[in-house]
């Protein structure tokens, strides 16, 4: 089976094309940016070009896309072209070349203003279940496009695996009161209680879910790092979320102390991977523990692949006001 990946110029995309190479198993990378992990260099606005690139191919794997990150550069009409657009191109041309199926990699921020609880709310567990409430172009053209997933799955047959990940990319917060009272590597720790996942087990969720989605048919999985909170820590993870990690993980006050790391006082929101591992047989294995593992070996605690991809950033530009400036 031969598995066209896009976007293999991103973080996602080569990580994906890094670990079939390494099986030997045949894949094909495409983006509109060269690279060494991108076979043919082109857009997928480009009907001709696309239809070339899924001859013998068996799955794709959606992974390019317009980031949050650029809405700082990039137009509406951007978005929608890239985001939404190129979704539908691909989809079309992936039955008419008749593929066994299709992976979409989306995102938790379709989520938007519903991971935002309100005053004196507990913290917002989030599940497939949530309903999107997009609050920004970004979120906007990711939800669509999952919808024309699921509208050509309907329609067509096609199996279709939508992956809403979370925050995988190694970057400086884009929040500056972040950035500003928190050191890069505490921060994405910490992030891993409820909502980071490491990128070789985005990977893995992806490789998974081609295996998985004729048998599937449609479905949409969270993909993040198992958290170790329940519904039952909601409450008390508003007002002192220390209290909480500190109850489950004795250890982690003094692993913290000692590299000067603090975690954050209150947490708003915690991703649920259940559907996901139970659907996928997903076994993620960068989470909070892993992390204090690593801290009290002295070790980097991201994969090896994640190491490896390393940082790209999203833009040609540097900005005073940080990485990429979008509200």
């Amino acid at each position: 089976m031969t598995v066209l990946v896009t976007g293999t110029a991103g973080h996602l995309g080569e990580g994906i094309v890094r670990t079939f190479r390494a099986a030997g198993r045949p894949v094909f990378g495409l983006d509109a940016k060269a690279s060494a992990f991108t076979d043919r260099e082109g857009s997928i606005l480009e009907r001709a070009f696309v239809r070339e690139c899924l001859a013998g191919v068996s799955a794709v794997i959606h992974a390019a896309t317009l980031h949050k990150p650029h809405l700082a550069t990039h137009s509406f009409q951007d978005f929608v072209d890239t985001n939404v657009t190129g979704t539908r191109i691909l989809l079309e041309e992936a039955v008419a070349a008749r593929v066994a199926c299709f992976v979409y990699t989306s995102t938790t921020s379709v989520f938007g203003n519903a991971l935002t609880p309100g005053p004196g709310q507990p913290a917002v567990w989030v599940t497939e279940e949530l309903a999107p409430e997009p609050k920004n172009l970004y979120g906007l053209t990711k939800l669509l496009a999952e919808s024309l997933c699921e509208l050509f799955h309907h329609r067509h047959g096609l199996p279709v695996i939508v992956l809403r990940t979370s925050r995988f990319f190694p970057e400086a917060d884009d929040d500056v009161a972040i950035r500003n009272s928190y050191e890069p590597a505490s921060v994405q720790a910490n992030e891993l209680l409820y909502r980071r996942v490491d990128l070789e087990d985005v990977v893995t969720a992806h490789v998974l879910a081609i295996e998985r989605a004729g048998s599937i048919g449609f479905a949409r999985h969270i993909i993040s790092a198992t958290s170790p909170f329940e519904p039952q820590h909601l409450a008390e993870l508003r007002i002192d979320a220390p209290g909480v990690v500190h109850r489950l993980f004795p250890q982690s006050e003094a692993l913290y102390a000692a590299r000067g790391w603090k975690l954050f006082p209150t947490i708003g929101r915690v991703y649920s991977n259940r559907l996901a591992r139970s659907e996928l047989g997903w076994k993620p294995k960068y989470d909070f523990r892993h992390v204090l593992e690593c801290l009290r070996e002295n070790r980097d605690f991201r994969s090896a692949l994640a190491r490896d991809v390393g940082s790209k950033g999203y833009h040609d530009r540097t900005f005073d006001e940080g990485p990429y400036p979008v509200a």
